[in-house]
């Protein structure tokens, strides 16, 4: 490999997607939401009105679909869909879609594709264990169910709309299960990740802490 992958992963809400974002801005690298492939597909079926327990028609379409980055933002069949992804109804269901092993497959050659030549930060569940399983270097991101919940209430109402604490903590412990317990390539943090709790922590000092990590393993000793 001569490009260098920084593999993130983590559950939801531990803050790893923003974390990686800007440490890709910060070491100048490109950084790819895997999870925001996932979110795409899962909007193309809703979208599409396939029943989720269609496992065969959500395979046929994942084979099919165009997901792509451009700039930071993803495009579903060559359309932006940053902030169509980030929907309440895709949230309830991507973690059904994204369980599906020959989804999976067919979304991780894309997710490859996309990062050939590139040095890359990457996030998701799987970057570390599945998709670059040989990066340069990898962190599992996490937090507290509560302090994850805690912000996804935050970024919910700040959309403008009501938030109630114990849903949207039931929605993240059920995604969490799916997420650690599917068949294919769960949610675990691989051998050799480094583990990072942001409870507690700013932004800031979750990406400074990554950076710092990043910088004593040569991937960027400016970046600090």
């Amino acid at each position: 490999m001569d490009y260098k992958v920084v593999a993130i992963d983590g559950p939801a809400g531990a803050g790893k997607s923003t974390i990686a974002k800007m440490v890709a801005e910060k070491i100048h690298y490109t950084y790819i939401d895997s999870g925001a492939m996932y979110r795409a597909l899962t909007l193309k079926v809703l979208e599409s009105k396939i029943n989720l327990e269609d496992t065969d028609a959500i395979i046929e379409v994942s084979k099919k679909v165009d997901i792509d980055f451009k700039d930071r933002s993803i495009y579903l069949d060559k359309e932006l869909v940053d902030k169509q992804i980030r929907e309440e109804r895709i949230n309830k269901n991507v973690s059904t879609v994204a369980a599906i092993p020959e989804v999976r497959k067919n979304i991780v050659g894309i997710q490859r594709r996309i990062a050939i030549g590139k040095n890359v930060v990457m996030d998701g569940r799987d970057v570390g264990t599945v998709i670059f399983p040989n990066a340069f270097i990898k962190f599992f991101i996490t937090a507290s169910l509560v302090e994850r919940s805690r912000r996804r209430c935050l970024e919910i109402q700040g959309t403008g709309k009501h938030a109630d604490f114990e849903d949207v903590k039931n929605q993240i412990e059920n995604r969490d299960y799916i997420d650690s317990h599917r068949e294919d390539s769960p949610l675990i943090q691989a051998d050799d990740a480094i583990l990072i709790d942001t409870s507690g922590q700013s932004i800031e000092e979750g990406v400074q802490e990554v950076i710092k990590y990043i910088s004593l393993h040569g991937g960027n000793r400016n970046a600090l």
